[in-house]
């Protein structure tokens, strides 16, 4: 369910070239602060995915809500003591 889950918010991702430096920029606008920026495109995308699992795990660490991403929902379960 993870492996979908990101693949369904990378499918949502936008990535535009910044004017000033010539720099791939890809962010996914349903997980706030998911972004990155690199000198190409590939490196954008790979960056992108790095932001979106630790993002991810911080969240699931820190025991906070995920969006809904291609009608997919992750939920974290409390851990029996």
């Amino acid at each position: 369910m993870l492996t979908a889950y990101l693949r369904a918010a990378l499918r949502q991702a936008h990535y535009e070239i910044l004017a000033d430096d010539k720099q791939f920029y890809g962010e996914i606008h349903a997980c706030p602060g998911v972004y990155a920026t690199a000198q190409t495109l590939e490196e954008c995308r790979l960056e992108l995915e790095e932001v979106l699992e630790e993002w991810v795990l911080f969240r699931v660490h820190r025991h906070l809500k995920l969006p809904t991403v291609g009608g997919l929902k992750l939920t974290v379960k409390k851990e029996a003591v």
